[in-house]
Formats: structure tokens, sequence, C-alpha cells
């Protein structure tokens, strides 16, 4: 876990500010630790101002550097791909249609809203379904942006649930975030609080800050969304940082990407689910991963994703079997997947499949 970083003393290490101030940004900076590929050299060049590079150091120190297909590498390190003239023929930049009327806000189902509150990530990651945003500059949302957004919600009193995105939220200021909660706490229709987060798994250091855990704890209820990928990435780095949010009362659920090349195959994700369990993140959602421009080589079939699916159950509790999930384009929100299960129904009997493949009839008698 310190791989490339032995010589940086440990409170430098476990300073979040550190790692976020050296971020490597480019071709020079990384080629100090790895050795890149043509296609990684080339990526980075022609991605510069479209879709650019930042890693911490933490995240880079995960990476096998003689592994060409190591699943952190792929997730952080840009290729040619990118931009390739066919990947970029398809997809869409925004293609949930997540832009609407009021900046920085979407209101798609009735009960909850999305808040995009920074365009700042602590890594680029190359599959990001907000890619859009990474040439825009890092910018956080305006007083005047959040008090309109908040003047909406008020006037809408079917929100009950309000999800912090990014960019990374956990990044901006204690001023600005305590300035967030707390508009939004003094909504009395507004119940839950959540933020999707990826510094868990990117730099979990900022949960050693017993400031930012307070802050967060003084505005609960709060859930915490991140997003775990990989197996790799659960450290005991990641761990304690999961354990300080749940010692200050906010849970931690997780939603996986389904990513070609880096967790698309069946015993990595039991292995995955496995090891969330066991730093107590529930697993939330696999989501199928979204035709956005530039991260359309990402993509696995549906059959894949069922595959995995099916091969889960029954050798994990139900707990640890995230809902496997297609955000439909345009903006018509999210659709459950799950293989079938029930073969045959002749009136009242059902013949079902089991997790070993045994066929199991049932007979269902209503009164």
């Amino acid at each position: 876990m310190r791989r490339f970083f032995q010589d940086v003393p440990e409170d430098l290490w476990r300073d979040y500010h550190w790692q976020i101030q050296n971020r490597i940004k480019t071709i020079h900076e990384l080629t100090r630790y790895i050795k890149l590929l043509p296609e990684e050299e080339e990526g980075i060049r022609r991605t510069q101002g479209l879709y650019p590079m930042a890693i911490t150091p933490y995240y880079l120190s995960l990476i096998d550097p003689h592994d060409p297909q190591d699943p952190i590498r792929l997730q952080a390190i840009p290729r040619a791909i990118e931009t390739d003239p066919y990947v970029q023929s398809y997809g869409e930049e925004d293609a949930l249609r997540e832009e609407g009327q009021i900046p920085h806000m979407t209101h798609r189902y009735p009960d909850r809203v999305l808040v995009r509150v920074t365009t700042f990530c602590a890594v680029y990651c190359r599959h990001c379904m907000r890619k859009r945003i990474f040439s825009q500059g890092e910018r956080s949302i305006t007083k005047e942006e959040i008090d309109t957004i908040i003047q909406y919600i008020e006037a809408h009193p079917s929100v009950r649930d309000v999800l912090l995105s990014g960019g990374d939220p956990l990044s901006l200021s204690y001023e600005k975030l305590e300035y967030i909660l707390s508009r939004l706490r003094r909504i009395p229709h507004v119940e839950i609080i959540r933020i999707g987060t990826r510094l868990p798994v990117l730099a979990p250091q900022r949960f050693f800050d017993e400031k930012l855990l307070k802050l967060l704890e003084r505005y609960s209820p709060i859930w915490i969304n991140t997003h775990f990928n990989h197996p790799k990435e659960i450290t005991p780095y990641a761990a304690e940082a999961v354990e300080n949010l749940l010692r200050h009362g906010i849970p931690v659920n997780n939603q996986t990407v389904l990513l070609k090349g880096v967790n698309d195959d069946p015993q990595v994700m039991l292995e995955l689910m496995r090891s969330l369990l066991r730093i107590k993140v529930k697993p939330q959602y696999l989501f199928h991963c979204d035709p956005i421009k530039g991260a359309i080589h990402f993509r696995t079939s549906l059959e894949k994703g069922l595959e995995i699916m099916d091969f889960l159950r029954g050798k994990i509790s139900g707990m640890g079997i995230p809902t496997y999930a297609v955000d439909l384009p345009g903006g018509k929100g999210k659709v459950p997947l799950l293989p079938s299960y029930l073969v045959r129904k002749e009136g009242n009997r059902y013949t079902f499949r089991s997790f070993t493949g045994e066929l199991v009839e049932y007979e269902i008698e209503e009164l």
C-alpha cells in the first residue's frame, strides 16, 4: 500500500490534503513511478483538456506496475481508446439527461433530487458517467446557486431525500459543506441526506479528520454512497475510513459499476462483495456501465451482468448481493435486472430453478 512512496512519513501519508496536493497529473510525474504503455502515453496526451488525469499517491500505490491490465491502472490512467473516433462515435456526454432547468440539480424521481456541488475529484476515473465535467475545470457550486436549489426544494414538499454528488462533495471546504447541510436540515420535509463520494476508495485519509466526521454527524441522518469496484481497493486504510464513519453514526453503502477488464469476472465480483461485508459496507447496486461518450470501451453485455448475479446467489448471504440495475438513457430511471429462477407455471404449480441448478416444484393454493 506504500508502493512508490516508502519515504513519505506516515503522518503525511495519512493527511488528506497532502494526498490532494501531490496528485499525479502529467506524463512526466507518472513515469517516475510506472513504465507507461505506448497507448497510455498517447492517451494522456490526447485527453489533455478533455478528460484530464489526476491520481492521488495513495490510489497510485495500489497499482501493480508489472501488470498492464491491473484493475486500478485501467480505472486511473488514460488510454488512447478514450478518444478513438470509433469509441467517440458511441454514447452521449449526458446520456442520462441530468442537466435541467436549474443548474447543478436533477429532479428525476418525485421524492428525491440530486445536486452536483463540485466538479473536483481526487482521481478522475476513466469510466466516469460524468466525464463531461472533466473539461470544465475544478470549481464548486456558488452560494447563490445553492440558495436557488434550496428554494426549489423548499417549494417541493414531495422531496424527502437529497443526494449530494459531484465531482466529490466531501472535497468541499468545511464552511461550504456545512452551509449546504445546515440549509437542507432546516427544510422540514427533507428526511434523508445522502452523499455520493469515492474518497473512501481514492483518498480514505479524508475520514481520518475528526472535524469532518463531527460535521457530518451533526446533520444526521446522513448516508454515504461510495464506489468500490475491485477487491484491491479494499485496504486497511479504506477499512479505517469506513469504521470512522460508522462510529459517527453514518452508514456506508456501495455502488459498483460493472467494468470490462476490471471486475467482469464472477469470482472477482464475489471476492469484492465478501470484502465489502468484512469492512461493514453494504453492497447496494451493481450498475451496468452507462453509455457515456469516452467510456464505451468499459461496457459489457447485459448477459455478463446476469451471469455474475446468478453466480453470486448461494455463495454469499443475501445482504451481500447487490441489485443489478440499468440506468435507462434519456433520464428514464433505474431498472433492476435479475436472472430468471421461475422456469414454468402450470395452474397453481410453479417450477423454480434453485441456486444449485435443481428444478423444484412449488404449489401455491389461494383460499
